[in-house]
């Protein structure tokens, strides 16, 4: 269903192939499937998963509180509903770097990153994280690798040590798990123009930039990432913030008001969310399904 013409093996292959070419993939965040499917109506990359919006879209803080059936069922959710290929931040791994890579695989995941912060992690963009040796990041990449079917399923290692250890330190960590059999590398929490072109002059393989709002990164443009040489950039929170800033401003609206009339010019109109959704598509299953008009649903 979802009228999605491709399977997970041509979106893991679509995200390899673009990954050779010298473009830049923008990835904004999903928090839930319909979001995914903008996101692919507008012309991405990719649709990001990530860690964070999960553990808030559940009312927790980001802290290792979600679990794997948690972050999977609903990366299943997302994925599954667009044609491009979906990257899930899997956090520390969970309690078997096995069976979740497994487990994403066959759900169609295309990739997935891993960090090096001890089980109750944070966000990577707060202080006072602790992380593990690099010697025990390094064996759960390699469980990952080892762990995957697909070729093609591509293996994220992230590092959070430049809060922690320092940048150059950073870098010994993360060109260690090159070697060792990360695909992708992200330096999360990088300052300035200054360390993304460090890391860059460092490292060489492919290289993830989180773009994450208030937090310790400048926020750059995409052109200044690519022309860095970073292959891909992700806005983890992006959407998530967006829409729960206009979901309280209207809220407060109505109550204080009593009414929505205000606001409707801000809401999405019935007739561009079935535009969204395809509505009109499920007439291939039952003519009597879309039999009405939005004519006046604007």
């Amino acid at each position: 269903m979802h009228f999605v013409k491709k399977n997970s093996e041509e979106k893991r292959k679509d995200l390899v192939d673009k990954l050779k070419t010298k473009k830049i993939l923008r990835i904004p965040g999903a928090y839930n499937p319909l979001t995914a499917k903008l996101i692919e109506e507008i012309g991405y990359d990719g649709v990001y998963v990530s860690g964070a919006v999960m553990s808030n879209d559940l009312g927790y803080p980001d802290i290792g509180l979600t679990t794997l059936k948690d972050v999977s069922y609903r990366s299943n959710q997302i994925g599954r509903v667009t044609n491009l290929p979906t990257i899930v931040d899997i956090d520390t791994g969970f309690k078997s770097c096995k069976e979740t890579i497994q487990i994403f695989e066959n759900f169609g995941i295309a990739a997935v990153h891993i960090e090096d912060q001890i089980e109750q992690k944070r966000c990577g963009h707060l202080d006072n994280k602790e992380i593990i040796s690099k010697e025990n990041m390094v064996n759960k990449i390699k469980e990952c690798v080892k762990s995957k079917k697909d070729q093609n399923f591509k293996i994220i290692a992230r590092s959070d040590a430049r809060s922690v250890e320092g940048l150059d330190k950073m870098i010994d960590r993360c060109k260690f798990y090159a070697d060792e059999g990360a695909e992708i590398i992200f330096p999360e929490a990088l300052r300035d123009e200054k360390e993304f072109e460090i890391v860059r002059k460092s490292l060489d393989c492919y290289l993830l930039a989180n773009m994450t709002e208030f937090g310790k990164s400048k926020l750059l443009n995409y052109k200044e990432l690519e022309n860095l040489g970073y292959n891909i950039v992700i806005y983890p929170v992006t959407a998530q913030r967006l829409a729960m800033k206009s979901v309280e401003d209207g809220l407060r609206d109505i109550f204080a008001y009593g009414h929505q009339n205000n606001i409707t010019d801000k809401m999405q109109t019935r007739k561009r969310l079935y535009e969204l959704i395809e509505y009109e598509k499920y007439n291939s299953l039952d003519k009597k399904i879309y039999n009405f008009s939005t004519d006046g649903h604007e």
